[in-house]
């Protein structure tokens, strides 16, 4: 016949006194308790999210305005720099004229683009 480890025997006992009722209601409390520490675990997660979330688009909304602000001094000194070569009126036509050359080649290679995407969407589509 088997022996009984010492250690084991409360514990067959024990096991002995439940019925198989218990287990599944001690089962359920369990499953209930777990989901309901993953839920606020989950809660506390997405609340967190949401504010790094507002600090990262705070600071990506300041750092973009001072990188405005540097264009913005760039152009000035551009202008204030070719003044005393081409004169003043001459020295902003040009930086004006450089920057709308500028917006309007970045303006042509979107629209390349665009096209481009809309012809692979137009044959997912059309498949």
């Amino acid at each position: 016949m088997q022996e009984i480890d010492p250690a084991a025997a409360p514990l067959l006992s024990e096991a002995r006194e439940r019925s198989l009722n218990e287990d599944l209601q001690q089962l359920a409390q369990d499953a209930r308790a777990y989901a309901e520490a993953e839920f606020q675990f989950q809660k506390s997660r997405a609340a967190y999210t949401a504010n790094s979330a507002k600090s990262i688009a705070v600071l990506g909304i300041a750092a973009l305005v001072v990188l405005f602000f540097a264009a913005i001094a760039l152009v000035v000194g551009l202008v204030i720099a070719l003044a005393p070569l081409l004169t003043a009126w001459g020295s902003t036509a040009l930086v004006t004229l450089g920057l709308l050359g500028l917006a309007g080649f970045l303006l042509l290679r979107a629209k390349k683009r665009y096209d481009r995407m809309m012809a692979v969407v137009g044959e997912e589509k059309a498949a």
